[in-house]
């Protein structure tokens, strides 16, 4: 195993594989072939998109000049009428009236051409071509599109050997028109038609079709574009670079060859605008490198560009994408000083910040703030909120701001209802998930590809892996094309379902499919690694994230803890513990939980309270993951005072126990002379509503195993099976062991035919327990029959397994 993920994770340098004017078909997806699973023809549907869904979002690109305003614009808002001259102007009002007509356009075109004929000079060459481009520029304002796309055609085939009227101006409106209109195919090949024909492809034309692609998410193909132009020797201009930058962005490139593009830039000549500038802040969202974006911020007033809305309010959201308060909120002040009110882009970038941290005292204040500024909070602000509670376990809270947003009159969307199946999923209420599935149609909303990751996230950290199948399948024959994003979910749902190879088998057609991975990407495929404790394989990946590939995050540095905790790699854990501490690794609020949990797991009661004190004195807000962390260890150890006092921190904080608190706090009684409260926390949780799994009810059997009162675990175990809760091979082995324990050898025996007849195989602390209580009552004769016969109580025992038990009865003498 260890091998076959030693893989070479390096990032692949942006592709330039196709000639820019072919369509884009990216290789085939992952593909998995699941079973049948149950939820399919629901899915199909419920979840059916229209064109619009499957629609990239599109960048914002920068227009080159401000907007005349009518006030004092001689064309009247319409700046196309500059460029005609007096016989274009007739002729364009002629093509208007005339429409499609073939022989009145032709000869509507001839007319114009010959006019400007007559003089052979250089200007009538100019004077036909500011025709032509008003002529198609007017026709574009006119949504005449097809009647611009036919004076270009009817030009460059008129002037198919000289092609002079044609001028860059010209090619780069009509390509930009074909992008704004969703037909980047036809305008790149337009363009290469052009080629063949010898004319003469500048840098708006190149740029235009560069944006065009950009607009339609096409992004490999912009970059295509780019590096063509760059290879034919043609210096990209400012707009040019600043697309690239924002593609960069958009694709999630390493910081370094963002970095790259703009020294390039710089280096040739070209100076960075204020568009620039706040290009690259948002490029460091998704990253959160707010190191990053600290530093550009700083060059940008340097070099003498004022920052404005766009610039704090980006800044301020990698800040909030980062978890760091405190600097989302300098960025505030520094933007109120310099006279920018906050808007509500900037309040819900606070708000998600705080909520993510759980800082939810301060969210709901921010919330409270805007609404005193004269801004009402919108659906994204409640929706931040109602994730942010959702996460922290707050159900109760959680509620409340669903049934505030609705009294308020705000409309949910569909990221609203995708906050509800992350919610109902992951307390694995399904049939209440698959209720709003059905009610996002109801509220005229449409799923979409988050819709998707979402449920594929749900069942993935639940263990369904049928259901993560089905819902792949049913994503692409719904025609959502997976993206990184998606590559990402599965790569983590297939890992909490145990599928470690396959995560990789995801990961590795996800390079096949030439998507380029993020941080998200090495995040997911560290915790799958994490998850079978290949601490090796980890730390390779971080020295290559360290390397400059992609900077690690909290994140990151938490999979390290989870890998090196899975691996009972103690000593390691300590030193990354120590470097947290230090300052060395900063001490994130992630890190510190993580500390808490991987040493609650590891069973480190000094360890795990440093961590949660550590948590404590730097001001950090718990989630109900920290929370029962300190409840399982404490229950473990028996400390009852402990976990009470939990309980109170969790009740004060108010948040929801779960079913883990539950059944740590079965575990602590069900070992407690008190082992009765054990299976009177399972009623009260009944009462509550809340499913025991097959761990509660073990919990609660081991305490009447354990003292004796078998009558009591055999009704226990009783109701766990009409309650639809099978029972598993601990289930059988602590009956085992506890008739065993008592001499009561034919009950044993009887519980092993039991737990075969209703399938569950017998494991090696199945047989031990007879064996070693056969041997400690110094019943020998007994254990040699029992071994001798074993094939008549389990015809399936191998003969390895009865001689392994006579070896372990020979070693007990």
């Amino acid at each position: 195993m260890a091998d076959k993920l030693a893989l070479p994770l390096l990032l692949p340098s942006p592709p330039l594989s196709k000639p820019f004017s072919q369509d884009f078909h990216p290789q085939k997806p992952y593909h998995h072939n699941p079973p049948p699973q149950p939820l399919t023809p629901l899915l199909k549907d419920i979840l059916q998109p229209n064109s619009a869904t499957t629609k990239p979002p599109s960048p914002i690109i920068p227009r080159t000049t401000g907007r005349i305003g009518k006030h004092n614009d001689p064309n009247k808002g319409k700046p196309w009428t500059s460029h005609l001259s007096p016989r274009g102007q007739q002729i364009f009002q002629t093509l208007i009236d005339s429409g499609s007509n073939s022989f009145e356009f032709n000869q509507n075109l001839l007319n114009l051409v010959d006019f400007h004929e007559q003089n052979e000079s250089e200007h009538a060459s100019k004077s036909l071509s500011l025709d032509i481009l008003g002529l198609i520029q007017g026709l574009i304002h006119y949504k005449k599109l097809d009647l611009a796309l036919n004076v270009f055609d009817w030009v460059k085939t008129h002037y198919k050997d000289t092609g002079k009227p044609l001028r860059g101006s010209v090619v780069a409106v009509i390509i930009s028109m074909l992008g704004k209109d969703n037909r980047v195919s036809v305008a790149s090949s337009l363009i290469r038609s052009l080629q063949k024909d010898n004319f003469t492809i500048d840098v708006y034309a190149y740029t235009s079709l560069i944006t065009a692609y950009a607009n339609n998410g096409r992004f490999r193909e912009a970059i295509s574009v780019f590096k063509e132009m760059e290879e034919e020797g043609i210096q990209p201009t400012k707009i040019t670079y600043n697309v690239i930058l924002n593609v960069y962005g958009k694709m999630g490139m390493p910081w370094n060859k963002i970095e790259s593009i703009f020294n390039d830039m710089k280096n040739s000549g070209v100076s960075p605008d204020s568009y620039t500038y706040n290009t690259l802040i948002s490029c460091c969202k998704r990253g959160s490198l707010h190191g990053e974006a600290e530093k550009i911020f700083k060059e940008m007033k340097s070099a003498g560009f004022s920052p404005d809305y766009v610039t704090y309010n980006t800044l301020l959201d990698v800040y909030a994408k980062s978890r760091k308060p405190n600097e989302a909120m300098n960025v505030l002040h520094e933007m109120e000083f310099h006279g920018f009110s906050p808007s509500i882009v900037t309040y819900n970038s606070l708000i998600s910040c705080y909520a993510k941290d759980g800082l939810f005292k301060e969210a709901m204040e921010l919330k409270d703030q805007m609404s005193q500024n004269g801004i009402k909070p919108d659906v994204f602000t409640y929706t931040t909120l109602f994730s942010g509670f959702e996460k922290a376990g707050k159900d109760e809270f959680a509620r409340g701001v669903f049934d505030e947003m609705i009294s308020s009159g705000c409309k949910p969307n569909i990221c609203t209802f995708n906050a509800l199946i992350k919610m109902h999923g992951n307390r694995g209420r399904f049939s209440d998930m698959m209720k709003v599935v059905e009610d996002i149609k109801h509220y005229g909303c449409v799923p979409d590809i988050v819709t998707w990751n979402t449920l594929l996230a749900v069942f993935g950290q639940n263990g369904m892996d049928l259901e993560v199948s089905g819902v792949f399948k049913e994503m692409k024959r719904a025609g959502f094309i997976p993206e990184r994003d998606t590559f990402n979910t599965l790569i983590s749902a297939y890992s909490r379902c145990g599928s470690l190879d396959q995560s990789i088998n995801v990961y590795k057609s996800m390079l096949e499919a030439k998507i380029t991975p993020d941080l998200s990407t090495y995040n997911a495929v560290l915790a799958a690694l994490a998850r079978g404790g290949l601490w090796r394989q980890s730390e390779k990946i971080l020295e290559e994230m360290e390397s400059g590939r992609c900077k690690p995050n909290e994140c990151s540095y938490s999979s390290l803890l989870h890998a090196y905790a899975n691996g009972k790699e103690i000593e390691k854990m300590r030193d990354l513990a120590g470097k947290v501490y230090s300052g060395e690794i900063e001490p994130h609020a992630v890190l510190l939980k993580t500390l808490v949990l991987v040493n609650s797991k590891s069973d480190l009661l000094p360890e795990t309270a440093r961590a949660f004190e550590e948590m404590k004195n730097r001001g950090f807000s718990y989630d109900i993951n920290t929370l029962n962390a300190m409840v399982s260890i404490y229950g473990r150890r028996q400390m009852a005072v402990e976990a009470s006092g939990i309980m109170a921190v969790m009740e004060e904080s108010g948040f929801s126990p779960n079913l883990t608190t539950y059944n740590s706090l079965m575990y602590m009684y069900s070992r407690s002379l008190d082992f009765t409260k054990s299976e009177e926390i399972l009623r009260d949780i009944l009462r509550k509503g809340v499913k025991p799994d097959v761990i509660s009810y073990n919990t609660v059997i081991y305490g009447y195993c354990r003292n004796g009162k078998m009558k009591d675990a055999s009704r226990v175990l009783s109701e766990m099976t009409k309650s639809g809760v099978v029972p598993d091979v601990i289930t059988y082995n602590t009956f085992v062991a506890s008739y065993a324990s008592n001499e009561r050898f034919l009950e044993a025996i009887d519980v092993i035919k039991y737990m075969i007849k209703n399938g569950c195989k017998p494991n090696e602390s199945t047989y031990n327990s007879v064996i070693d209580w056969y041997c400690k009552f110094h019943r020998r004769d007994d254990v040699v029959l029992f071994i001798n016969n074993l094939r008549e109580v389990d015809p399936r025992v191998s003969r390895d397994e009865i001689s392994r038990l006579a070896a372990r009865v020979a070693e007990m003498g």
